[in-house]
Order: structure tokens, then C-alpha cells, then sequence
């Protein structure tokens, strides 16, 4: 969304010589407009095969290209256990621009075995293209590591923008989420869908980071714990028992599915043909 990324760029004064990171990169359009804006632009993602994108001619780099810019530095790693990947003593960042995962489209995850106990060796030969092993990240432990990262890492003055969707029952007031090292600056709420927004929230850093306090500043991220987490949490099946209650809702499932279908097996067919096609024309060249 490129309009949200120009103003959520905007809400965290970004500008020349700005340090801007995203750590869930994604496809990187906010670290695309951070840098238009001039600044210097890092980011991480936990998913290698989105850093790396589809081919050299699709990925985040040539978008950057495509603009003139220089290529953001980008790195793999896993914003649960930011301070495993690097050094966190003292504060590096003028802004922390992000759009979180919440699991409307796809869920969160963090490093670990799918299953408790179960880790694997991973060969030597397999290092370089190796997909490392990840498990469900929940929303609340997204949203409390996302706020003490910033915390520790802001400068002075720095800022955090992130955005949080939402339902109707959800109080500003109790269930953003919070750190004692960061002061909310404002709250800009749009509207998705009848029952369904996302607010772009913009935090500052007030107040330096206590090591001595870290456990404290993750267990008091949220006002009513569990209860204003979980306004966040499950988007999509709250959205989904929503439209089960209305009218027609089972007769348009059932075209949507068969849509689905139609759309799968098209891709499986193109994908045949494409196959056939490189035979043929390597057997071709073969005979010639």
C-alpha cells in the first residue's frame, strides 16, 4: 500500500541521513519509501524466500532500482530473538516503520521445531539455500517484542510507527499495547470493512532502556493482558463467523470455492504446458 507507507513515513520524520529499519520487511514498499525520503534503509524478515523474491528481475532490490536508490541492506533473522542477531547496548534507529503480521492473510512466525524437542541437523550442503525450521509467533508476543525492540533500540526522540487492525470492540484507551519507554503521539483509525479498521499508531521514545527491567516491560505490554491481546488476535476467523451469520453467505462460499478451483487448475495446466513446451524445444535443438 503505497499511500499508507507515504504517511506512515511521514508520521516517523523520516528524512536525509534518517536510519529507518522494518524489521518485517515483507516485499519492503515502507522501506522503499523511507528511502525516496532519503533515508538509509535496513530490514529483516524471517522468510528467506521473501527477501530473495522470485527471480534477480523480482525481488525488493530491483524494485530500488526501478527508483534509482541504493539497494537497502536486507537480513534474515527473527524479530523474537532480535538480540541473538545483534547488538543491542546502545540505540541505533531514528525510526522503526512496520506492518506487523496478524493473520488475516498470513499468521506470524518465529524460529523453533514445530514440534517441542524436535530439532534437526542441517547439512553442510544445504546451508545456502537452507529454509529454516518456524512455529507459530503469537500476536501478543509479536506486539510485546515489537514495542521492546523499539524501546532498546530508538534513539532519543525516535520513533515507532506500526499499524493494528481492529474490530468494534476494540478501546483505544486499554488495548493498545504499551512500554514504559515509549509515549504514544497519536492514533489515525480508517475503516476496512463494516466491522473490520486499522489504526496507524506513532509511539516516541521518552525514556532510556533498564536491562534490569526487561521482563517487567514484556509482561506489562498489554493494560488487560490476554483479554486486549486477543482483540487483535484471530482476525480472520472473527471475520469469518461474522459472515456466517448473514444472509447468502453459504451460496457465495460455494462460488468462491469452485473459483478457487478453476484458478488452481488453470495454474496446474499452464505450469504442464510449460513443462511440455521446454522438452520439446530442447529436444529440438537436440536434433538439430
Amino acid at each position: 500500500d503505497a499511500e499508507l507507507s507515504l504517511i506512515m513515513t511521514n508520521l516517523a520524520q523520516i528524512q536525509k541521513g534518517s536510519f529507518a529499519f522494518d524489521p518485517f520487511v515483507g516485499t519492503g514498499s515502507i522501506l522503499l519509501t523511507a528511502a525516496l525520503r532519503g533515508a538509509y534503509a535496513f530490514g529483516t524478515d524471517i522468510d528467506l524466500r521473501v527477501l530473495r523474491g522470485r527471480s534477480q528481475n523480482e525481488n525488493i532490490a530491483s524494485n530500488f532500482k526501478q527508483y534509482g536508490l541504493p539497494p537497502p541492506e536486507l537480513v534474515r533473522s527473527d524479530n523474537a530473538i532480535y538480540g541473538r542477531h545483534y547488538r543491542n547496548h546502545l540505540p541505533l534507529f531514528d525510526a522503526i516503520v512496520t506492518d506487523p503480521p496478524y493473520g488475516i492473510r498470513a499468521g506470524a512466525r518465529k524460529s523453533g521445531p514445530r514440534k517441542d524437542g524436535e530439532v534437526r541437523p542441517v547439512l553442510d550442503e544445504h546451508r545456502y539455500d537452507h529454509v529454516a525450521q518456524t512455529r507459530p509467533y503469537a500476536v501478543s508476543d509479536v506486539m510485546a517484542d515489537l514495542l521492546n525492540v523499539a524501546a532498546r533500540t530508538l534513539k532519543m526522540g525516535g520513533r515507532l510507527v506500526y499499524v493494528i487492525p481492529s474490530m468494534l470492540d476494540f478501546d483505544e484507551s486499554e488495548d493498545l499495547p504499551r512500554h514504559e519507554c515509549l509515549r504514544s503521539v497519536s492514533v489515525c483509525y480508517q475503516p476496512l470493512q463494516t466491522e473490520l479498521g486499522r489504526r496507524t499508531v506513532t509511539m516516541e521514545k521518552i525514556k532510556e532502556y533498564d536491562e534490569r527491567k526487561s521482563q517487567s516491560y514484556l509482561e506489562n505490554t498489554w493494560v488487560n493482558g490476554a483479554e486486549s491481546a486477543e482483540k487483535v488476535a484471530n482476525i480472520r476467523d472473527r471475520l469469518l463467523e461474522i459472515a456466517k451469520t448473514k444472509p447468502g453467505y453459504e451460496e457465495k462460499a460455494a462460488i468462491r470455492k469452485q473459483k478457487r478451483k478453476a484458478t488452481k487448475e488453470a495454474k496446474k495446466k499452464a505450469k504442464r504446458e510449460a513443462a511440455t513446451k521446454k522438452v520439446e524445444e530442447a529436444d529440438l535443438g537436440a536434433d538439430q
